[in-house]
């Protein structure tokens, strides 16, 4: 299945008609909290001296966690063709919060809400299309249901399309149509299209090749916290690709996706660090971070050849703390260790270029890399 951003919560709920079939009552709302969800939504929507936008209860309830009284406010307002308020629903009866998990009620409730305008209900039918949830599945109907949340303008499913015409599922292939839409779902901040649009623009895919920006599509990923982006930008940093060669900054970028458990990361961090190449030399903390990336899969023996020459009593310590980590591990062995970084803190790094799991999608970019 084709990765898909995380979920939006439901916009301002509103209300529609009962989901033909479903004679579930609704649950009653609990009296004591409907103040309280008043007060929720006052505080979200609006309040205090000035304009105001208009109260809406029942979305007040869902953020507060009241599910059962955002359900019971939300489904008169539905009866009523809301779908704003049907897609509350059927986003309820999707996750199962506060009632049984039912994705057959909430791919009704989200046809209802499509039909009725939502761009976030045809988004998340098309998920269940797409995964044959509640839904006989049906990749072509799943992507009619992108395309209209698309044209609405709802970037995730201009990622989602962008996938579909890169991987030829359910339309044509086509990878111009890919890159328009995935720079319109990078252009509106979506990290994962980001990412993928700077790997089209690193390799001319879809688009005229154009390494700088993007390096700088694959930095404002590598901000937003892909993984992966900070492998791949780390990798532009220290071979001056689309960038500024700038070892120092590669190293804080692999050090960035080493900690957050990446086995390349890891494995070309302790490379850096057993040849003191951006940053000081350190085999001990090399071998530590090559124990972690060994355990994920990943051997090198470029640089088992790196640290052949370390004494035994690092070795020692280096292995007790991958054992450990991220902890410092208690026993005396590994008393005198450096932090399980490697080094003093260093700084969040910072794009060179602009305001800067598992890889997001098949355009991610093949850039080079320091030799594994």
């Amino acid at each position: 299945p084709l990765p898909a951003p995380a979920r939006e919560s439901p916009g301002a709920a509103a209300d529609a008609p009962a989901v033909a079939g479903d004679a579930t009552p609704a649950p009653a709302a609990d009296a004591g909290q409907q103040p309280d969800a008043q007060a929720i939504s006052a505080e979200v929507f609006g309040g205090g001296p000035g304009p105001r936008r208009q109260v809406d209860e029942a979305f007040g309830a869902y953020q507060r966690g009241a599910y059962l009284t955002a359900l019971a406010l939300a489904l008169p307002r539905a009866e009523h063709n809301d779908g704003a308020a049907q897609t509350l629903i059927g986003e309820i009866y999707d996750q199962g919060l506060g009632v049984a998990e039912d994705d057959a009620k909430a791919a009704g409730w989200f046809k209802l809400a499509s039909r009725n305008g939502d761009k976030l209900a045809a988004f998340e039918l098309a998920m269940l299309y797409q995964a044959g949830s509640g839904v006989p599945k049906d990749l072509k109907r799943a992507a009619e249901l992108f395309q209209q949340a698309a044209d609405a303008g709802y970037a995730p499913a201009k990622y989602n399309l962008a996938l579909l015409y890169i991987d030829g599922q359910a339309v044509e292939p086509d990878l111009v149509k890919a890159a328009n839409l995935m720079k319109e779902a990078a252009d509106a901040g979506l990290a994962e299209a980001q990412y993928d649009y700077g790997g089209m623009l690193m390799e001319g895919g879809g688009v005229v090749q154009d390494q700088r920006q993007g390096a700088i599509e694959i930095g404002l990923a590598a901000q937003a916290g892909i993984t992966a982006a900070q492998v791949d930008y780390a990798t532009l940093l220290y071979l001056g690709k689309g960038v500024s060669q700038d070892r120092p900054a590669a190293v804080r970028w692999y050090r960035q996706a080493a900690e957050a458990g990446n086995p390349v990361a890891q494995n070309r961090y302790a490379k850096l660090l057993a040849v003191g190449e951006g940053v000081d030399l350190d085999l001990e903390s090399a071998a530590m971070w090559r124990a972690l990336a060994r355990r994920q899969g990943l051997n090198d023996p470029q640089l088992d050849k790196l640290l052949v020459s370390i004494p035994k009593d690092e070795l020692a310590r280096a292995e007790e703390r991958a054992r450990f980590w991220p902890s410092r591990p208690p026993t005396a062995v590994a008393q005198n260790a450096p932090p399980a970084s490697g080094g003093p803190t260093l700084p969040t790094p910072a794009s060179e270029t602009a305001p800067e799991n598992s890889t997001t999608a098949a355009t991610a970019a093949a850039t080079p890399a320091p030799a594994e």
